[in-house]
């Protein structure tokens, strides 16, 4: 089959790219280039310090180093031979006729000018890739909107190892979205209101007024962006940020480009039609960068656990990924041990005053705290805030993890 297009050593992020050629740009990214291959030649690897990277601003720079550092922040073992397919499996797997369908209307998804037998060969491996993890895993099932996420995987880092992470992403951050209904996916949407509501009560009210809801959002989750940005680097440079995260983050980036068009729609009709029009045309224009760093904010200063009962009294909700991310943190964390974790039950978390003005507030080592989130049990009841008893043991397990 035709191997990847080799797109991989372009910078990803606006800030690092176009006209980057400035001394001070050239300095931050040598200096950051340095600091992931100083974290990669660690022994044992600083997933802590990749996590930051991956966090910060212009995330991990180059698809060659995403090849590297993606298995690392999914803890997955590169050396391991990768899962292989049974002879029949397009002819056994019931989903074979949908993904197909959904993988031929994906061509934009691939580089423009790709050679035909090129692109055509890399639908083949998307389809292989796709039914392989489903067969391997019979309690996921297949939705539209995945083959988005799956392609991104295949054109970073190839057939083989797309499949080693696509597997391992599956049964953790995406696995909400695998259900066999949506119960869990329309629960994770429940948090965007309470996120806005935090931040701007007045945007909050009038998209209440209008009854547009949260369905403009779910292509946005599910696809992570995938779906709806054209440039392939916002998208990695979005999956860099993502993956170095708690599974919910993505929720919270949806929030910030809502909240971010706060004019555009209160300028709008207050109205399901005209409100649900303006927001499912995503802007492609939008500082990625800034709104990345909103969303990190928001996450550390409105956790899932303080907007658990808004989203819950919308939805009881069921076994999550976020309910299940602490097996998966610990076992990344055993990659590196992180002093918070020796440090995650010292104590209730103290409550804080907290300010909307989410954009100005000072904050000591946010990256930190952000990348902490994917070694320790960082959410304590924001990982338990999405299963059927968050409102009885989220005030419980709250943890002082950044003392």
């Amino acid at each position: 089959m035709a191997s990847r297009s080799a797109q991989g050593d372009v910078p990803t992020s606006g800030r690092w790219d176009d006209g980057a050629e400035t001394a001070g740009f050239n300095t931050k990214r040598k200096k950051k280039l340095a600091g992931i291959y100083q974290a990669l030649n660690s022994d044992p690897i600083d997933v802590a310090a990749l996590r930051r990277m991956a966090i910060s601003e212009g995330g991990l720079l180059t698809d060659e180093i995403r090849r590297k550092v993606w298995p690392k922040l999914l803890n997955v073992d590169t050396s391991d031979p990768p899962p292989v397919s049974g002879n029949n499996l397009r002819q056994m797997s019931k989903d074979y006729q949908q993904v197909l369908l959904d993988v031929r209307r994906s061509l934009r998804r691939f580089p423009p000018g790709m050679p035909k037998e090129q692109r055509e060969g890399l639908q083949e491996e998307l389809i292989d890739i796709i039914l392989l993890v489903l067969e391997r895993n019979p309690q996921l099932h297949y939705y539209q909107g995945y083959h988005d996420i799956v392609v991104t995987f295949l054109l970073v880092v190839g057939e083989k190892l797309a499949t080693s992470l696509v597997e391992k992403l599956s049964t953790h951050h995406l696995r909400d979205f695998m259900d066999r209904t949506m119960d869990n996916t329309k629960h994770i949407l429940n948090y965007l209101m309470p996120i806005i509501d935090q931040v701007n009560p007045e945007l909050h009210d009038f998209m209440q007024s209008a009854e547009v809801g949260t369905i403009f959002a779910l292509s946005w989750l599910i696809t992570w962006f995938g779906h709806v940005l054209s440039d392939f680097r916002h998208v990695v440079r979005l999956y860099d940020f993502f993956l170095a995260c708690h599974p919910l983050m993505p929720i919270y980036f949806a929030a910030v480009i809502v909240l971010y068009r706060e004019q555009e729609v209160l300028d709008c009709d207050c109205d399901m039609a005209s409100v649900h029009h303006l927001l499912s045309q995503i802007p492609q224009d939008l500082p990625y960068e800034t709104l990345i760093s909103r969303a990190g904010d928001l996450f550390v200063q409105f956790p899932p656990s303080e907007l658990a009962r808004e989203a819950a009294a919308q939805q009881q909700a069921q076994k999550t990924a976020a309910s299940t991310f602490k097996d998966f943190e610990l076992a990344s964390a055993q990659q590196r041990p992180d002093m918070v974790l020796r440090q995650r039950f010292q104590g209730l978390l103290r409550t804080e005053d907290r300010t909307k003005d989410v954009l100005t507030k000072p904050r000591t080592n946010r990256f930190v705290k952000l990348a902490v989130m994917g070694l320790t049990v960082a959410l304590g009841a924001a990982a338990l805030a999405v299963v059927k008893s968050a409102l009885e043991w989220a005030p419980k397990f709250q943890l002082q993890l950044f003392p």
